[in-house]
């Protein structure tokens, strides 16, 4: 189905393949061969691409680099036990996009144009798929805005481009984290919502800071009175509170996450007590203390399933138990890897085949 995009493909004359060390991926500095390119110009998306991995010239008054139109997502394919490549849900992906795409000003990108696009990007690099546990091809496409103009007002062409990166796990034990009480990520009304680019521009001194504290990652709160637990800096964040699974309902201060999406499934299908509400700092805090609060763990494309065995606040250091196989966080890391290496049966069809 990815010909009826009507691709233009270049192959590379030389495959960096043979001189990638499979055996030692950072995540996101190691890409594949190829990617994918397209235009919107005049009102449509045109010049549908698949060239060789390289740099990219541009006017410096390009309008992304000055005013921030510019977004992402961020999906993975992976390679089963019987070799076939599967993209995990990347529909669901399609609609964020698109959701970004609209409060950016930006245009929106068909469902059919996305998934498709990668997959004929996917297929033609399906070598670069690890086939290593705990490993898969890291999908970024992004749009960004192209006129060579300084006026502040959204810009009329823009590019829409593919890169893939293998990878390996990006979290390589439980999480320190720091709730954060001075800083914000987003505040209402604003993109806090959407993978936008100046969000995680923001983010970056407050996550410095917190590592020359000892932490991993902080925990964002609401940005008006850092009373409420919004999500973790490169993930959503969950808690299992008396028995209950209880996560920030999703605001536009809140990325609306495809592997919440799909933990928040598998514990409603297995029949786990399920709260999408308003968490605040005094409930995590009072659940620590009293051994109320459990499990504590991150969800993300990137992040996966990962657990958090400290978080601070205020000075103070508060430790959950160690993570053990019958936990839900445990439980639901198995079935989600299970299912995209074929080791399960994917009984939500959440697997694209390449």
């Amino acid at each position: 189905m990815a010909d009826t995009l009507d691709i233009k493909i270049s192959k590379t004359t030389t495959s960096k393949l043979p001189e990638t060390d499979f055996s030692n991926l950072p995540f996101g500095k190691i890409f594949s061969d190829h990617m994918f390119v397209a235009d919107y110009d005049n009102g449509e998306w045109k010049n549908f691409e698949i060239v060789p991995y390289g740099n990219l010239s541009f006017s410096p008054a390009m309008a992304s680099l000055h005013y921030g139109q510019t977004f992402f997502e961020g999906l993975k394919a992976f390679k089963q036990k019987d070799g076939k490549i599967v993209v995990f849900r990347p529909y669901k992906n399609a609609q964020r996009f698109n959701l970004s795409a609209a409060r950016m000003c930006m245009p929106a990108l068909s469902e059919e144009i996305f998934v498709k696009s990668i997959a004929a990007l996917v297929d033609l690099d399906r070598n670069w798929v690890p086939d290593a546990a705990n490993h898969s091809l890291y999908i970024r496409p992004f749009m960004f805005a192209t006129d060579p103009y300084l006026g502040v007002q959204p810009s009329k062409s823009y590019k829409y481009m593919i890169l893939t990166c293998p990878v390996g796990a990006y979290f390589a034990k439980p999480l320190k984290v720091k709730i954060e009480n001075k800083y914000s990520r987003a505040s209402e009304g604003g993109f806090g919502f959407a993978k936008a680019g100046g969000n995680y521009g923001g983010s970056l001194f407050p996550a410095q800071e917190a590592l020359k504290e000892g932490f991993d990652q902080v925990i964002w709160t609401d940005g008006k009175d850092h009373a409420f637990i919004e999500e973790l800096g490169a993930a959503n964040v969950m808690f299992v509170i008396d028995g209950t699974l209880v996560t920030p309902s999703t605001r536009d201060t809140i990325l609306n996450g495809v592997t919440r999406d799909s933990v928040l499934t598998l514990a409603r299908n297995w029949g786990v007590p399920v709260e999408e509400r308003r968490v605040s700092v005094a409930e995590v805090i009072e659940g620590l203390k009293a051994g109320k609060l459990t499990e504590a763990f991150g969800v993300g494309t990137a992040a996966t399933v990962t657990s958090i065995a400290t978080i601070g606040y205020e000075g103070e250091l508060y430790h959950l138990p160690e993570a053990t196989a019958d936990q839900f966080s445990s439980k639901a890391l198995k079935i989600l890897t299970d299912m995209r290496y074929g080791l399960a049966p994917d009984e939500f069809d959440w697997n694209y085949v390449i």
